[in-house]
């Protein structure tokens, strides 16, 4: 998976087996595990900064672990505007309608999809709230 995150801060952790273990916290409070220290110093490099990340979840028992894949600075051209904020209202809202969808459609069957339509219909008006809402708060600025 891919995405584009400003890097909030960046920990590090020894293991018990010697290896360090970097946490790469984005600003919306999403953490990226990696014990890989090219990507992890990378990572520190780019703290503050919009980077396009690449990761991968991975499943174990009842958590899932998210690991950090590639860490890589995202253009100015590609923010279109001021940096750490997103200019797209949709994208941001629709962005924010997927973060929420397993509360919006509820998690007690986890392992039956759901069909698209009904997604849509369930994400949709929030998206739209989502919006709404942004553009609102931008105009008050």
């Amino acid at each position: 998976m891919e995405k584009v995150v400003e890097i909030a801060d960046v920990r590090t952790f020894d293991t018990r087996n010697g290896n360090v273990r970097y946490v790469v916290r984005d600003t919306y409070d999403d953490e990226y595990t990696t014990f890989r220290e090219a990507i992890g110093d990378r990572a520190k490099q780019f703290a503050g900064r919009r980077v396009r990340i690449k990761y991968h979840e991975n499943q174990r028992g009842q958590y899932t672990n998210v690991y950090l894949d590639e860490v890589e600075p995202v253009a100015e051209s590609e923010t279109q505007g001021e940096p750490g904020r997103d200019t797209d209202v949709e994208e941001a809202a629709w962005r924010t309608a997927v973060d929420a969808a397993p509360w919006l459609v509820g998690e007690s069957q986890p392992h039956e999809a759901i069909p698209p339509d009904e997604l849509y219909e369930k994400l949709k008006p929030f998206e739209e709230r989502v919006a709404a809402d942004i553009e609102r708060s931008a105009d008050e600025d």
